[in-house]
This record gives structure tokens, C-alpha cells and sequence, in this order.
């Protein structure tokens, strides 16, 4: 029996690894199965070199709970530990790199310590998080002297034991004695739960209880003369050791890639539109496969679906910095052992590999649009309103996507055509430039309650774009910065005649004091808080009374509903109410001489207005129905 104290000047070094080691002590689990993994790969990687002689065997990790116990033990059959080498690995440099941890610690804010972890390999010390004491039984995988199975102990402190014990194989066993505070690992469902989140598709078997199921006895029957069923037990194996982003693309079908879709994601029940398979082994090792779902307009939901992997261990499913911000979107997979596994996101987001791999991603992901663009745009086409909120973002987001992207990024027509930007480019230019020689490109966000104003521009032989995404607001103001001498007019911004400004322009059957004279009483019933009373000479065919919504107050205040400027958020929606001069109505309410007459006939035009514009609501609504069956009648 040997009995020793760590070689380590700091005191009390437990407590401070327990509630700075990891933001989460879940993580222990992870860090015993990785290692466990670890001494099992480096076995095979011996015997392939003929180091090991002896038949491998069984290589199947194993998890144990024994509630009555309060134990926690994790089984594996690798290479095992001599007692000189547990001495040197977990007496001196494990513990060495926690001792390390915690100097560089001391003075630090939580969040500095953050970043320090990752430098130390800490692993194995991560079981004192959960745990009041810690056994490792093990044996070598090597014969002759010094290669009995040892017992290495300690309960927390600075103090150990290690003496020979008996094992019957090579291998380890790591114990836990639970610690009061941590009695949550010793249930069955919370560690079923860890593997599956962390050991899913670990390269080596994970065995944890049994698994009950029911199988059916071939030519009995129960008394009712139905089929027999027995009740089994078989070992239950948790994680997949050869997942779909480890093989070879040419290896894989269509199918393969929904069924490991499905496999990741059990709950999501549509299949995903396409995938990305990556492989890079220079200047960094990088596998995966990155899924595009079908997103519609709620797409924060989705966010948090990429799972980022080392070595086929489980980091995270919060990939930011590590994946371009407008892919965070995607589902999937990336693996790479070139990113740590337990650092902070700050470091993640400041590590130059991480940042190597997150352009590589944007990169192979605009390789996969342009190739489905340029070889079946047809394909491309039916799949764009689930794609288009990707590549949208990513213009707005990221200059270098916007380099590849604006090749087939597509805008769609009211007539569900598509068009990419010089198509559209080529497609207006001489209906919709104005007399200042500026291209206008007419929007619409809904194609139902702006239907009458994109009823009228269509007419003109003007070209409406739909822009009714969840970020199209920002969209329309990347595309202004991008295209030159370009402006972006929603369809209701103005009457027909003012959004695309020429140079010609209708006469007025009104004289400016005619204008005046009529002008207080739309004032006075509109209510000239939210309405600017303004006259236009416009065809005898259009409305006689329209509105109108600013431009340039529309937008932004429908930006500060996305973030941004709350001040404007706040402000009053404004109006235009743009009174025809030319229309036969009005030339009525001009020569209508009784005022309560005039006002009703102001009225009964200001509320058709903003009925065509889904305003006139509750209240008024009925009030205005009633109104209009009593003219009829």
C-alpha cells in the first residue's frame, strides 16, 4: 500500500474546482466517457501496430448506477494504468494542471476563469465536482512485472491511497461516491438523459441498464387467440459509433441523409430541403453535415439546432462564432478536435482556427446555393421562399456572402415570377425610372391589404416585388446601399402617379383656393394628428380619396419593431390623406353647398380609404356599414 499527499502548495483546491471548473457539472460525465473513449482507441491503435497480442475482445463502455450504494461507475476495457502511471498522470500532471487552474485563478473576476479552463486538463478532476470520493481501479495492458491491477483513492483533499487490488481484465473502472449535494446522477433517467446528449456518437459502444421491449412468439397465441408477446431484456447500447458525418459522402444515399436527420432531430417531422456534407483536413481537421430545414416566417425558433462536436463528443448547441450568424439557422452537425472542448464562447469567438473554419462553412455553403442555382434553377426556384431567409440575412450580415450571393440571390414579382438583380435590373428599367434617372423598385408587404395599390401600379405596367419576410425592412435597406442610383418606394408610400416621378403631370380641376376651401373639412375629420391633408392631380379613374403611408416614417418605424431605434417605435402612426383634384366626387363636395352634406359625403370618402387599407375597424366599422345601406337605400 502507498499512501501520499499530492504534491500541491494551494489548500482547499476542491471546493474551488467544484464551483469554477465548469458552468455546468453535468459535464463530468462527458469528460470520464471521453476518457474512457480514449484508453479504449489507443488499445486498438496498439494492436493495429502489433503492440498487443492478446484477442481485444468486448471494448463496450459500461455505466453503472447503484442507488443503494450511491455509486456511479464508469467501465471501460482500454489500455488501463500501471501505479506508476496513475501516480504520474492523475497524482502529478492532472493535478498539476488543477493546481495551475486555480493559481491563475486567484485575483480573477468568474468570467476570467471562464476563459482559463481548457489550458489544464482537467478532465478527470471534474468527478470531485459531484462526488465526496473518487476510486480508479485499473490494469495495465501490459504483462510481466509492475502490471498488477492497482486502486488509486481520495476523498477530496490533498490525500491519497494507492495499493494493488484485483481485476480480472485490462482496463479501468472509475467509482463515484456521490456527494449529498449531487444525489440527482444516481437517477436512471438523468444519466440516460447526459449520455444521450453528450455520448450519442461517441466511437466507441456506451452500454448503460437494460432495455425492456416486447417480442412477439412466432405460432402462439394468448386465450383470445391473439398474437404472444414476451417481455425481453437486452443490453441497451446508447450512442450510434458510425455516424452519417464520419462516412464518405460517395458512401451515403439521399436517404441515409434524412434518416440521420430524423436520427438528430426525432421530433421535427418535415425532412430537411438539402445538406452540406463537409470534410477539411488542411489547415484544419473539420467533418459535418449541415441540413437546410424548411424555414418559414417564425425562424428565431430554429436557431440552437447545430450541434458542434469533438471528436464525436458533445460541445454545444450554441454555435455562434464558430458559424456565421445568419447560418446559427441551420440544423446539423460540425466536428472538429481543432476546437477545445471546454472553453468559454469569448474564447471560441477570439481563437483563429474557429474563425478559419467559419468562413470555410460560408464558403461551402454558397458553393451548395450556386451550384443547385446554376444546374436546376427550377429546383432552386420552388425551394426559394424556405431558403431565401438564409440568404437574405446573409447579405445583410456578412460582405464576403454578398460577393457570391447576389449570383442567384432572387426577388419574386405579384405574379410569382423570379428574377435575379440584373434580371430585375433589366426587366424595369424603362418603365420605372423617374425623371431624375433613378431606378424605383415598388414593394409590397402584404400582398392582400395593399391589393388595390398594387391593382393600380400593375396597371401602369409597373413591376411589384413581394417583400413580406421577417427581415425584408433591413433587406430593402441593404439592397439601396448596394445598388446604384436605386430606391425602394413600398406601393402604398404614395399615390400611383407620385411613386415613380416623371415629368409630365395632369392638370387640376381644382384652384388652389378650391383646395383650400375643402381642404379643413378632410382635415377635421380625419383628425390631423395622424393625417396630413394633401391634394394631387390625378386621373379621373383613380380613388378620390387615398392613403398614403410616408416612406421614410414607415420604415423606420417598422425597424424599431426589430431593434434599433425605440424612440420611433413609439411615435404615432402618420398618414397621408391624399385627396383627388380631379375626381368627379370631389367636384361634388365642391359644389355641395349644405355643410352637414359636405361633411357626409367627406366622411363616407375618408372611411372607404381606410377600409381599402384595413383602418377602419370596430366601432366605426359598423357605424360606416350602416351608413353606407342607408345611401343605398
Amino acid at each position: 500500500m502507498q499512501t501520499g499527499k499530492i504534491n500541491v502548495q494551494t489548500e482547499n483546491i476542491f471546493p474551488i474546482i467544484k464551483k469554477f471548473l465548469y458552468s455546468d457539472h453535468e459535464i463530468f460525465l462527458r469528460e470520464l466517457i471521453s476518457n474512457a473513449v480514449d484508453a479504449t482507441q489507443k488499445l486498438k491503435a496498439l494492436a493495429s501496430m502489433g503492440n498487443v497480442k492478446e484477442e481485444l475482445g468486448d471494448l463496450t463502455i459500461e455505466v453503472v448506477v447503484d442507488k443503494e450504494a450511491k455509486t456511479l461507475t464508469i467501465k471501460d476495457n482500454g489500455i488501463g494504468m500501471t501505479a506508476e502511471e496513475v501516480d504520474k498522470y492523475i497524482n502529478q500532471i492532472a493535478f498539476s494542471g488543477a493546481e495551475e487552474f486555480v493559481k491563475k485563478y486567484k485575483g480573477k473576476t468568474d468570467t476570467d476563469a471562464a476563459q482559463l479552463i481548457g489550458h489544464f486538463g482537467l478532465g478527470f478532476y471534474s468527478s470531485f465536482m459531484v462526488s465526496k470520493k473518487v476510486e480508479i481501479i485499473t490494469k495495465t495492458y501490459r504483462k510481466g512485472p509492475g502490471s498488477k491491477a492497482v486502486k488509486w483513492e481520495c476523498d477530496g483533499s490533498p490525500e491519497y491511497t494507492l495499493t494493488e487490488t484485483e481485476r480480472s481484465q485490462r482496463g479501468t473502472d472509475i467509482i463515484l461516491h456521490i456527494a449529498d449535494d449531487s444525489l440527482e446522477f444516481l437517477e436512471e433517467h438523468r444519466i440516460l438523459d447526459l449520455l444521450k446528449k453528450y455520448c450519442k456518437f461517441l466511437p466507441v459502444p456506451i452500454r448503460f441498464g437494460n432495455e425492456k421491449r416486447w417480442e412477439k412468439v412466432e405460432g402462439e397465441k394468448d386465450e383470445n387467440g391473439n398474437d404472444k408477446y414476451n417481455e425481453t431484456e437486452s443490453p441497451r447500447i446508447i450512442n450510434n459509433v458510425n455516424p452519417a458525418w464520419k462516412r464518405k459522402p460517395a458512401d451515403l444515399s439521399e436517404e441515409d441523409y434524412k434518416s440521420f436527420y430524423r436520427e438528430l432531430y426525432p421530433a421535427l417531422f418535415e425532412d430537411p430541403l438539402f445538406n452540406i456534407h463537409l470534410n477539411v483536413d488542411y489547415p484544419f481537421n473539420l467533418t459535418g453535415i449541415l441540413y437546410f430545414p424548411r424555414v418559414k416566417k417564425n425562424f428565431e425558433v430554429q436557431k440552437e439546432k447545430i450541434q458542434l462536436y469533438s471528436n464525436q463528443v458533445f460541445v454545444t448547441d450554441s454555435v455562434e462564432g464558430i458559424v456565421p450568424d445568419f447560418l446559427t439557422l441551420m440544423h446539423g452537425v460540425i466536428d472538429s478536435p481543432d476546437i477545445p472542448l471546454n472553453v468559454s464562447r469569448s474564447y471560441l469567438q477570439s481563437d483563429a482556427n474557429v474563425k478559419k473554419i467559419s468562413n470555410h462553412i460560408m464558403k461551402k455553403v454558397a458553393d451548395k446555393l450556386e451550384d443547385i442555382f446554376k444546374n436546376n434553377r427550377e429546383d432552386f426556384e420552388k425551394k426559394w421562399d424556405d431558403i431565401r431567409i438564409f440568404i437574405e440575412y446573409g447579405i445583410i450580415s456578412e460582405p464576403k456572402f454578398w460577393e457570391r450571393a447576389e449570383k442567384f440571390c432572387l426577388l419574386k414579382d405579384t405574379a410569382g415570377k423570379y428574377y435575379t438583380f440584373n434580371e430585375y435590373k433589366d426587366a424595369i428599367t424603362a418603365a420605372q425610372t423617374d425623371k431624375d434617372q433613378k431606378l424605383v423598385y415598388l414593394y409590397t408587404t402584404d400582398t392582400t391589404e395593399q391589393h388595390s395599390y398594387i391593382e393600380a401600379a400593375t396597371a401602369r405596367g409597373y413591376s411589384v416585388l413581394v417583400m413580406d419576410g421577417p427581415i425584408d425592412n433591413h433587406f430593402v435597406n441593404t439592397l439601396e446601399q448596394k445598388f446604384e442610383k436605386s430606391s425602394f418606394i413600398r406601393v402604398d408610400g404614395d399615390v400611383i402617379d407620385k411613386l415613380i416621378k416623371k415629368d409630365e403631370q395632369l392638370p387640376s380641376k381644382l384652384s388652389e383656393e378650391e383646395q383650400n376651401q375643402i381642404k379643413p373639412i378632410f382635415g377635421e375629420i380625419a383628425g390631423e394628428a395622424n393625417y396630413t391633408v394633401v391634394f394631387e392631380s390625378l386621373s379621373e379613374t383613380d380613388m378620390p380619396v387615398q392613403i398614403t403611408r410616408p416612406e421614410f416614417m414607415r420604415r423606420m418605424k417598422d425597424m424599431s419593431m426589430l431593434g434599433g431605434m425605440s424612440y420611433m417605435g413609439s411615435l404615432p402612426d402618420s398618414y397621408n390623406l391624399v385627396v383627388n383634384s380631379n375626381h368627379a366626387l370631389i367636384s361634388r363636395l365642391k359644389e355641395t353647398e349644405n355643410e352637414e352634406d359636405k361633411k357626409a359625403l367627406a366622411k363616407q370618402l375618408f372611411d372607404l380609404a381606410r377600409l381599402s387599407q384595413n383602418l377602419l375597424k370596430g366601432e366605426e366599422l359598423t357605424s360606416f356599414i350602416k351608413r353606407s345601406i342607408s345611401i343605398i337605400g
